[in-house]
């Protein structure tokens, strides 16, 4: 399917108050979330590069030490196998892609 929205996606909570909306291509992943205040993500790695957008909201994320909060509009890229952490400040949307594709979140 060429064309899809976002609220039609398949959805599925990985961690509590991060409900992932998914698009699986044949080699990367794009997780749509909409995530509660409060909730986080412990530190943790993958050997996924991970690209996270910020799309509405606040969210705080450290990567490898360094913490910074992130507004609408922000990005951060995060190299496979280094580990990172957030917590949403406010209730926000992300936009987290994966490469390779995520099979643990199919």
């Amino acid at each position: 399917m060429y064309f899809q929205n976002i609220d039609a996606l398949n959805t599925k909570e990985i961690f509590p108050g991060f409900t992932g909306h998914f698009i699986h291509t044949d080699h990367q992943t794009f997780v749509f979330w909409d995530v509660i205040a409060g909730s986080s993500v412990p530190a943790h790695q993958h050997m996924h590069e991970q690209i996270v957008t910020v799309r509405e909201g606040q969210f705080e994320l450290t990567v490898n030490g360094e913490t910074k909060v992130m507004d609408k509009g922000m990005t951060a890229v995060i190299p496979g196998n280094t580990t990172h952490a957030g917590i949403a400040i406010t209730d926000c949307k992300l936009l987290d892609i994966f490469y390779p594709v995520r099979e643990d979140y199919k």
